[in-house]
């Protein structure tokens, strides 16, 4: 097979085949994949969302046809909006648990299929939609506030930075890389904080200018990012100021802002 699909909440996505290698990154339910090279324990994937690649455990994957891929990457696909909802297969008997972010391809109503499985959604979502206000991205946003920081995390359990601002996106139909310094890339420049807008994309850098760090511009004077945990902290125009610390924590380098996606008030 040539494609793949997960059906648990997440899958740990890992920089080389092995359970000890770091996590990269993870897929969420109903996030789909291309497999580029398998080994008899490891599929090597290449994530159609955003197409980062990177390993998973065989056991862990689920397998799809090329016309189903088609079929579910091509449709309408809603997101799951509450910390945790659950989607139930009578046809297996069995229910799942899933997070906040995760994709339900094709859903109508509270129910969808996957490669000939009809499943059952309880919970809230919403259409993975093309053009939002800045209010309801800002909201959203929110709904993260003190999940803790994870290296390749993407969920409210768990999140770094860069999957912090991705999944955000996610729920209003924009794709963005997995990594600050891809995301960085995208979008228009805004030179002055002060011509920024909530929900524009905010990059900071280190001594060697390297984007480093991403978030999301909360207000005129506030960002929300994941650092230690998704908070609110003080941004101005040297970067991002932490009260509990006294002290600036990250540099500011760009502003980018996806004006054809993210539509004002």
């Amino acid at each position: 097979m040539n494609y793949g699909i997960c059906l648990l909440s997440t899958i740990p996505v890992r920089k080389d085949p092995s359970e000890k290698a770091e996590m990269v990154s993870q897929l969420l339910f109903g996030e789909t994949f291309m497999v580029i090279e398998e080994t008899e324990n490891w599929i090597s994937i290449r994530c159609e969302w955003d197409d980062y690649e990177g390993w998973i455990s065989r056991d862990q994957g689920s397998f799809l046809d090329q016309e189903e891929y088609e079929r579910i990457s091509g449709g309408l696909t809603g997101m799951a909006t509450d910390i945790l909802s659950a989607v139930h297969s009578s046809a297996i008997a069995t229910t799942h648990r899933i997070v906040l972010g995760s994709s339900l391809p094709g859903i109508s109503g509270d129910s969808f299929s996957i490669a000939g499985l009809d499943y059952t959604f309880q919970g809230a979502w919403h259409k993975m939609a093309a053009s939002v206000n800045r209010q309801e991205l800002i909201l959203f946003a929110g709904m993260y506030l003190n999940s803790p920081y994870l290296w390749g995390g993407r969920t409210p359990f768990g999140i770094d930075c860069s999957g912090f601002t991705q999944v955000v996106y996610k729920r209003f139909g924009i794709s963005l890389p997995r990594d600050s310094s891809q995301q960085a890339i995208q979008g228009k420049t805004i030179n002055l904080l002060s011509e920024s807008e909530p929900g524009d994309l905010l990059f900071f850098d280190n001594d060697n200018d390297e984007i480093i760090h991403a978030g999301i511009k909360y207000d005129d004077h506030s960002i929300i990012h994941a650092s230690g945990k998704v908070r609110i902290d003080t941004l101005d125009h040297q970067g991002i100021f932490n009260e509990e610390a006294g002290r600036y924590t990250h540099k500011l380098r760009l502003i980018k802002r996806l004006l054809s996606s993210v539509s004002g008030e």
